[in-house]
Order: structure tokens, then sequence, then C-alpha cells
């Protein structure tokens, strides 16, 4: 087998979707003071989401976009491009921790996927979006099992989805690790960062005003209006919506509920049509393993595989930056894992790696909180599936600056924010042990007391 070191070694440190030549100019900083109606707080798929929508909805709005580094070279460009339907990071999780709205929230969520995937056409998005099915294969007993339980919650529940044995599962992809798998339909594909480019676009030309560089330092507010201030300048808002996800900047209260854990992400080199053809995958579904800890996966247009996950890494009080995102471990153990699932490939090169901050929330799903008055709104904590429901919690936010009581303002999922996040050194060390846990879980099948724990108090952590 080719050293998996090497490979990466090999591989350019770079976000494969944004290491092209047809990215936007930055936009000029903000220099001096100027007025708002609406202020956002960053510039990636829920800022741009945010100002697009009340753009739309009210054209004559004056909406400003603040964005520390470039709009969408945050998460919202370093992610797999998968875009599910869930606002609640799958139906499980949202059955578990609001089984009395779940069918509203997959209605909600359902309806939010469609009326995102109608903006990308109105809007002309060259997104490369493909909808296709989603599928989840079990690689050992435990799993298997457990997705038979997960059917038959599914069914209970009339929830659409196929369950496979081994043959049917083999037959999507070919892999030996393959063992069975649970199908679910209606996602979509997209190439996240051409998606944010695009909402940027579509917001220029409603008239939105765009900062890039603009790191916001300070926050304040009096009767009249909130200050929000950066390095060379302020905009002086009725209204503001802070949309930095995992940064969790510059509010202390988002730090509370919203840690950043980072995934990382190999690319290959484009497939050979004979590779193609030894890996089958002719329906070029969203794929992923049913672990814990899992790996997730795709194709490009290219016929390039993405393949990402399963080591996700939490740095000390919520660290992040550039030394984050090069770790040579996770990549290698990535690689391993690659070619243990496809040994077909074997010979396959990684054109490039790189790792995103994941914001998530004890809850796994996007929280919400307001401010001054609720003349400033909060979001953030999609926990990897934030492609979709990103606009859905732009919406949110925009209901409670404006004081609109709407069915999806007044959801629990709203109205109650998950648990807070104890401080460090209590934060990195019960990461570690739920890490810890759920690894022995994959191994052994059982749940232990520590995840038991977890489960009764209704807080985890995922890969």
């Amino acid at each position: 087998m080719t050293d998996p070191s090497a490979l990466v070694a090999a591989a350019k440190p770079a976000v494969f979707w944004t290491d092209r030549g047809d990215a936007p100019t930055p936009a000029a900083p903000l220099h001096g003071s100027s007025s708002a109606d609406l202020c956002i707080v960053g510039g990636g798929f829920t800022g741009l989401w945010a100002a697009l929508q009340a753009l739309d909805d009210n054209p004559g709005r004056r909406v400003v976009v603040l964005e520390a580094a470039v709009c969408g070279s945050g998460a919202s460009s370093r992610n797999g491009g998968f875009c599910d339907p869930s606002l609640t990071h799958g139906f499980l999780n949202g059955l578990m921790h609001w089984p009395d709205e779940i069918h509203t929230l997959e209605r909600l969520g359902r309806q939010n996927f469609n009326d995102m995937l109608e903006s990308i056409e109105r809007f002309a998005i060259q997104a490369d979006v493909q909808r296709v099915d989603e599928v989840s294969f079990a690689t050992s007993e435990t799993q298997l099992q457990r997705q038979r339980e997960e059917a038959e919650t599914l069914s209970a529940h009339g929830v659409e989805h196929t369950l496979l044995d081994q043959v049917a599962a083999q037959a999507i992809a070919r892999s030996p690790t393959y063992l069975g798998a649970l199908t679910s339909p209606g996602i979509a594909l997209v190439d996240p960062a051409r998606l944010a480019w695009g909402l940027r676009r579509a917001v220029q030309s409603l008239g939105g005003v765009i900062y890039d560089q603009s790191r916001v330092t300070q926050i304040d507010a009096d009767e009249e209006r909130i200050r929000v201030g950066t390095e060379h300048g302020a905009i002086h808002a009725q209204r503001v919506i802070v949309a930095t996800n995992a940064w969790a900047e510059p509010l202390r209260q988002m730090r509370r509920y919203i840690v950043p854990v980072y995934d990382h992400v190999l690319m290959t080199e484009p497939l050979s049509a004979e590779q193609m053809a030894d890996v089958g995958w002719s329906g070029r579904e969203g794929l992923a393993d049913a672990g814990n800890q899992f790996h997730y996966y795709r194709l490009t247009a290219d016929d390039r595989i993405l393949w990402g996950g399963y080591d996700a890494n939490y740095h000390w009080n919520n660290g992040m930056g550039a030394e984050c995102e090069q770790r040579t471990e996770s990549h290698e153990l990535l690689a391993r894992h690659f070619f243990e699932t496809f040994p077909q490939l074997e010979g396959l090169r990684f054109s490039h790696r790189w790792a995103g901050p994941i914001g998530t929330t004890s809850k796994f799903a996007a929280t919400f909180g307001t401010m001054h008055g609720e003349r400033l709104a909060w979001v953030g904590g999609y926990t990897g599936l934030g492609v979709a429901a990103s606009r859905f919690g732009a919406g949110v936010a925009l209901d409670l600056i404006d004081g609109l009581a709407t069915e999806r303002s007044m959801i629990e999922m709203v109205r109650r924010r998950p648990m807070p996040f104890p401080p460090e050194p209590l934060r990195s060390l019960a990461i570690r042990t739920t890490r810890s846990a759920l690894a022995k879980q994959d191994e052994t099948g059982k749940t232990g007391p520590w995840l038991k724990l977890l489960d009764r108090i209704g807080v985890g952590f995922d890969s």
C-alpha cells in the first residue's frame, strides 16, 4: 500500500473549492462611519442568506455585511457541500430533543430546502446543484443492528427510507467494508464556494453593501442605534444580526453555547473512467458510514472524491486559526481509511488537504439569542449540517429582530437554548471524555455510563 504520509505530504494544503481562478475580487474594507437599517456581522452562509432575504422582502432596506476575512472563506466554503433539509441534524436527533415538534420541524426544513433551491435558480447561482439520495453504510455488525433499530423508528413516524442488505449496499458503491446501508431520499450536493460567491453577487445585485477584511471588534447600543465597530470604522444600525457561527465573536454569550470542532478533509485527483467503473457509484449519491465517528464522501463534477470527517478535534478554550487546519495525523488517518474503504483505488493521489471549523452545540442543532431589547439577534451551531439550515437560521434571526411571532420563530428549538458548555478546563475534559466514549461505543456496541448520562440530560458530541 502507498504510504499515507507520503500521499498527504504531496497534497496541497489548501481548500479545493476556493483554490480556483474564478473567486470574486474581495470588497474594500470599511473605513469611516455610516448608517444602516440592518448590519450583519459575518459573511458566510447565514449572513449572506440573511442579507438576501432582508433585501428580497424589503427592497428599500439598507443592509450592510461586515466580514472579518472574505465572504465565504470560512466554514461556508470548507465543507463537503452536503445540503440536507434537516434542521435538527437528522430526524432521530430531532425526535430525541423536540419530540412534540418534530413533524413541524421536518416540514419547515423541507420548505426551507425547497425555497433555497428556488432562490439559487432565481438568482442564477451556478453552484453545481445535484439532487441525490443520501446513503449511510454499516461497516460493523453493531452499526448494522443500529440501522435496523433506526429503520423501525423511521417507519413508525412515516419517514421515507430504505434498508439495504449487503448485496444492495455494494451495488451502490463497491467496498469490501459495506455490510448493509440505510438510504434517505431528497438531499442535494452543491459546490459550497460557488454557492457563497453566488449569494454574495445576489446580495450586491439587490443593493446590499459588503465590506471584507472588516473584523468587528465591539458592539455597543444606546436607545437609538447599535454601533458595530471595526478597526477602521463603524456602522450605526437600527438592527444587527451576528452570524459568525463557529467563530462565536464578538459576543461572549455565543461562546457559552457554541464550540468550534475542526473537521479534516482530503480531495483526490480526478478518477479515470476505469477507476470510476471499479468503484461503481453511478448514482453519485452522498455517502457516509454509520459510526459515531464517521466519514462522509461524495463525487465532484470532475469525478474527484471528497473524503472527510471521522477525526473531529477541539482545541483548548475554543481555539481556532491556521495552526488548527493542517493536522498531519488527522489527514494521514483519513488517507488510511480511504484505501481501506476503496482498496481498488490504490495508487490514486490526493490533490488537496484542509480543515474547517464546525460550530456545534450540545443538541447538535442551531441555537439563537437576542440582546439590546431584541434589536440584535445571533445564531450559530449547525453542527455540520448548515448548508441549508443556515438559510432557516437567517430567516429566524430576521424574525427575531423585527419582532415577528412567526411559526418558525416560536418553535421550542428557537425559544429554548441548549445546555451551555462548561468553562475550561471542564470543557476540554468533557469533550475528550465524550469522544473516547463514542469511540468505545463504536468498538463494542455498548453505551457506557458517560453516554447514558449525556443522553439523560440531552447533551452530545459529534464527529
